[in-house]
């Protein structure tokens, strides 16, 4: 797959998914994580991936496939979780309008 064909696929998927590269999200248990990008599996160049680093402790880096880091909350498994996707996007505004010079 060329990489144009490539870069094509993840656009097409963040207007899709409305998925935000560098957006902040929450995940059901209550942690944050910033999404870094999409990748494409190596091995089918189909199956796509988030890349994103929790936002505590070491920052360390992961990768979920983007259908799983969408999908629901299993309710059965978590019956009192009120969120309803495993991660949702945080529209976190900036604090530097409550300063003025």
């Amino acid at each position: 797959m060329s990489f144009d064909k490539t870069f094509d696929i993840i656009n097409l998927v963040i207007k899709m998914e409305n998925l935000k590269i560098k957006g902040i999200y929450k995940h059901f248990k209550g942690d944050y994580y910033l999404v870094e990008d999409i990748a494409l599996s190596s091995d089918d160049g189909v199956t796509k991936y988030v890349i994103y680093r929790k936002l505590y402790e070491d920052g360390g880096l992961y990768i979920r496939e983007l259908s799983d880091f969408l999908g629901d909350v299993d309710k059965v498994k978590y019956p009192k979780v009120k969120q309803k996707k495993k991660f949702e996007y945080q529209d976190i505004p900036s604090a530097r309008k409550n300063f003025s010079n």
